[in-house]
Formats: structure tokens, sequence, C-alpha cells
């Protein structure tokens, strides 16, 4: 069972990257398009839709393409997959069993937690897997 789909992993993917670019350059689409090996068709639908949320900025001409619309740690995974997904819910049908609807409300109230990080936590990922 899959909790996100293509559009998801693929936007985090184009986040983590211009997160690690760390460079006030803007990165082109095809240059995150080789480093996080999303196809460039795709990965321009998804940077529309993360622009649109206001996670990205785009920089238009012979040097441009996209940045970072503010600081990674005011970027959070949730953030970017509900700009990509949707609202992020385990189920949105009214629960009539009242035990059945608490657990599927403690579900979702986990499942906003999980994703409550910053793009910044990635780097204490990159860190913990450099350790090992």
């Amino acid at each position: 069972m899959s909790l996100l789909s293509t559009k998801g992993i693929y936007g985090l993917h184009a986040m983590y990257q211009l997160f690690i670019a760390k460079s006030d350059k803007p990165m082109q689409i095809k240059e995150i398009s080789s480093k996080a090996d999303i196809p460039q068709n795709y990965l321009e639908q998804l940077l529309i839709l993360l622009r649109q949320a206001g996670l990205v900025n785009s920089v238009r001409g012979a040097y441009g393409g996209y940045l970072l619309a503010k600081s990674a740690n005011d970027i959070f995974i949730k953030d970017i997959l509900i700009a990509l997904e949707g609202n992020l819910v385990v189920t949105d049908t009214d629960i009539k069993d009242p035990v059945l609807r608490l657990f599927y409300e403690e579900s979702n109230h986990r499942m906003q937690e999980i994703f409550n990080l910053p793009l910044s936590d990635f780097e204490v990922y990159a860190q913990r897997l450099n350790n090992q």
C-alpha cells in the first residue's frame, strides 16, 4: 500500500534538490529533472503547482529556473504534499460508527504530525546516513 502517489514522491524529490542546491541562483528544470530522476514534462507540471502554493519561485530568462520561495525551515513536508496531492486524510467520508470515526480522526491527526517536518530536516537524515 502506497500512501503517496508518484506526484507527491516526485515533488518531494524536486524540493529536496532545490534545498540541497543552497544557491541564490535558480536551478533549471533540466538539472532538477536529471538529479531527481523525474521526467522533465512531469516536473514542469509539479513545479507549476508548487509555485501556485507559494513554495517555489520561478525566474525567467536564459539563467532562469526555480528557487525555494522561502527558507527550508518554513517549508513543511505536509505543505508540499498538500500542494501536490490535496488534503492529507485517511478518509474524508462521513463515518457513522463512533469507534471507526475516532480511529480515522486519530489516523489523520497522526499523519499530519508525521509530515509536519520542515524541509530543512532532510539535512538531519543526510547526516545520519553519512554517519553510518
